[in-house]
C-alpha cells in the first residue's frame, strides 16, 4: 500500500518518539537516583535501546520505512534510494518525535530527576556526552558506530524474505552497538535522538541541571550523518 507523505511523516514521528522513549527511558532508569533500576548497568541500557529500535521498526517499516534517524534518511537520499524532496519533512518529523519521546520520559521520571544531584547523569538521560571530553574521540566513535549501524541495517534488510525477522536482527545489532561502542559517548548514532532531547534539556528547569553542552552537540549530528553516507555509499557500490 502507498501512503501519503503526511501519513509517512506521522509514522516517522511516532516511531522516533517510541525509540527515544524506550531507549532514553532505559538510561533514566539506570542513571536517576531512586529508580528501581538505579545503577542497573550498561547492559540494561543496551537492551532498552535495542528493543527501542526494533519495536518501531516492526510497527512502521511498511508505512514509512521506519527510518527514524536523520543520518539514515540523508544517506538514503545521497545514494539515490530516497527522494530529496521528502528529506526535510522526514527530518522534521524525526526531530519532533524525539522531543516528544523525551518529554514522556521527563513526565514519567519527574520525582527521580528531582532526587538526582549529578548534572551529567541528568544530561545523560537526554543526550550524549564524551567520557573524556574529547570531540575527536566522540566523532570517531559516532562515525564508526553509525557506519556499522547503517551498513548492517542495509545488509540485514536486503533480502526482502522475512522483514520481521530482519527487524529483530536490527534490534540485536543496535543492542550490540550500544554495548560494544557505547562506552565513550552514549552513543547517539542518530542526530534526532541527541539534538531533540538536548534542546528540551536546555529549556527545562531542573534543580541540578547543569550545562546542556551545546559545544559538543555538533558531533552527534555531523559524525552519524557522515558515517551513514559512507556506509550507504560503500554498500551500494559493492552489493
Amino acid at each position: 500500500m502507498d501512503y501519503s507523505l503526511l501519513t509517512r511523516c506521522f509514522a516517522e514521528f511516532f516511531g522516533t518518539a517510541i525509540m527515544v522513549a524506550l531507549g532514553n527511558g532505559s538510561v533514566a532508569n539506570v542513571e536517576l537516583k531512586g529508580t528501581k533500576g538505579f545503577h542497573g548497568g550498561w547492559v540494561l541500557i543496551g537492551f532498552g535501546y535495542g528493543i527501542g529500535v526494533m519495536i518501531p521498526a516492526l510497527m512502521f517499516a511498511t508505512v514509512s520505512g521506519a527510518q527514524i534517524n536523520p543520518a539514515f534518511t540523508v544517506a538514503l537520499a545521497v545514494t539515490g534510494s530516497f527522494p530529496w524532496g521528502e528529506v526535510i519533512p522526514y527530518l522534521v518529523a524525526q526531530l519532533l518525535g524525539a522531543i516528544f519521546g523525551q518529554l514522556m520520559i521527563v513526565i514519567a521520571y519527574k520525582p527521580y530527576y528531582e532526587k538526582t544531584t549529578n548534572p551529567e547523569a541528568i544530561l545523560g538521560t537526554f543526550s550524549t556526552i564524551d567520557a573524556v571530553n574529547s570531540k575527536f574521540n566522540g566523532f570517531v566513535n559516532e562515525f564508526i558506530g553509525t557506519f556499522l549501524l547503517v551498513f548492517g541495517a542495509l545488509s540485514i534488510t536486503a533480502d526482502k524474505v522475512d522483514s520481521r525477522a530482519d527487524f529483530i536482527g536490527l534490534g540485536f545489532l543496535v543492542m550490540c552497538l550500544v554495548v560494544s561502542f557505547g562506552g565513550p559517548t552514549g552513543p547517539a548514532l542518530n542526530p534526532a535522538r541527541d539534538i531533540g532531547p538536548r534542546l528540551l534539556h536546555a529549556v527545562l528547569p531542573f534543580k541540578y541541571k547543569g550545562s546542556s553542552q551545546f559545544n559538543y552537540s555538533w558531533v552527534p549530528i555531523v559524525a552519524p550523518i557522515l558515517g551513514a553516507i559512507v556506509a550507504a555509499s560503500i554498500y551500494k557500490a559493492l552489493f
